[in-house]
């Protein structure tokens, strides 16, 4: 075989086996990302806030459903859960199932597009074209009804175009959602308005589009959470993501950044991918476990302490 011959052979060994690892191992490495985000008052206690996202559950998904029910280990003081439970009309049960004894917790959601309409099949090649150029390609409706009232009957609340004051482990905290931007249905104006001074206050929408940040920023929150981008979902070791699938910069794509002079972002990279498109590389699924301080009295912040990637349950542990 000449040089050639040899190099397309080795190419093609070294792409079955990366494809393999990303759809057989990467997308069931559940990972626990843990951070310290100055957010809080002055003199406040630290909250535990765990970030779920992008579950995009089917129903036959046990190792996931196993692993997201086992979070309430951590004992997390505060549930948020930013969009994107379901992959399949079928899968609500099984995301009840995920968040099992979660659901006993302080809670807030809102939801995504892959909570309103199942995935269709379509050219992989879409999701590396800008957000702007593709064209939403929706499919079946799926019952994000029969979610919500699961979802609001254990306590949680729908944080959907509301604003929501209430207290977490002796906590005063302020939150505001927003529906979901990446299918256009965010309406700022309708959460718009004077901010109390809280301790916390929390902005929440599913795809972190500059359009909404800049507002939650300018009216005063402390931290928004979001989810949408899967972190790139597939990640080029020493570069990072190659799309984020909006139009947050890539840098962005996963964990926590700040945004402006006060605010703070955590976009979580999600626990699932659609079946269509069923690989991650570089870029395991994940919870996100934020330890939320009181901000230095000077205001100069540095980058989150602690920052990690933890495996928890088989075959890990939570430092």
């Amino acid at each position: 075989m000449n040089t050639l011959g040899r190099t397309l052979l080795a190419t093609t060994a070294l792409g079955t086996a990366t494809l393999a690892y990303a759809a057989g191992i990467e997308r069931r490495r559940w990972t626990l990302r843990e951070a310290t985000v100055p957010v809080l008052a002055p003199g406040s206690s630290p909250l535990r806030v765990l970030h779920l996202s992008d579950l995009h559950m089917m129903p036959g998904q046990k190792s996931k459903q196993r692993w997201v029910a086992a979070l309430d280990e951590l004992e997390p003081d505060l549930v948020v859960n930013t969009g994107d439970n379901l992959a399949h009309k079928q899968a609500v049960p099984a995301v009840v199932r995920a968040l099992g004894p979660l659901l006993s917790r302080p809670g807030v959601f809102v939801f995504g597009s892959n909570d309103y309409y199942a995935p269709r099949p379509k050219n992989p090649a879409r999701y590396l074209l800008p957000s702007a150029k593709t064209r939403r390609i929706h499919g079946i409706p799926l019952p994000w009804k029969d979610l919500r009232a699961a979802m609001i009957e254990r306590g949680w609340l729908d944080l959907t175009h509301a604003r929501r004051r209430f207290e977490v482990n002796g906590l005063e905290v302020f939150a505001a959602g927003l529906d979901d931007p990446h299918l256009k249905r965010d309406r700022f104006d309708e959460i718009s308005g004077p901010v109390p001074d809280v301790p916390l206050r929390l902005g929440v929408t599913h795809s972190p589009e500059p359009r909404v940040l800049d507002p939650f920023a300018a009216e005063g929150y402390d931290l928004v959470l979001a989810g949408h981008t899967h972190g790139g979902q597939l990640r080029i070791p020493g570069y990072g993501a190659i799309v984020t699938n909006c139009e947050l910069d890539r840098s962005r794509a996963r964990g926590v950044s700040r945004w402006g002079s006060h605010m703070w972002l955590n976009v979580s990279a999600g626990l699932g991918t659609s079946p269509y498109a069923p690989v991650r590389f570089a870029c395991p699924p994940e919870a996100s476990l934020l330890t939320l301080v009181p901000r230095p009295v000077d205001a100069g912040q540095a980058l989150p302490e602690g920052k990690r990637d933890t495996r928890f349950g088989v075959g890990g542990n939570v430092r």
